[in-house]
């Protein structure tokens, strides 16, 4: 009944649209030091996988940040306010669009 299982809970997983400049930049945070705007990325990308059926690698890893950061999501949503509080993170791009979710 497992193996059932497993597979129905595979074949449900989707791709995320944004998922592969997301493992790139995951990919940068597990290398990177906590900078205000890493902390942002690492923030920005909780929020967007939250409960999203896929991209479980990332799902991961994006906890082993948090793990080698020693953040809980508590703790870095609040440092995260904080930052976006004293300045601007994110500065607009050429085409300005912005890559919340």
């Amino acid at each position: 009944m497992k193996k059932c299982m497993d597979s129905v809970e595979k074949t449900q997983d989707q791709q995320h649209p944004q998922y592969k400049r997301d493992r790139a930049t995951v990919d940068t945070l597990l290398a990177s030091e906590a900078t205000e705007y890493n902390l942002s990325e690492l923030a920005r990308l909780k929020i967007r996988y939250r409960g999203f059926p896929g991209a479980r690698d990332i799902q991961a890893d994006l906890e082993k940040v948090m793990q080698k950061l020693n953040h809980t999501e508590e703790t870095l949503y609040e440092q995260t306010r904080k930052i976006h509080a004293d300045a601007q993170v994110y500065r607009r791009q050429k085409n300005d669009q912005e890559d919340w979710l």
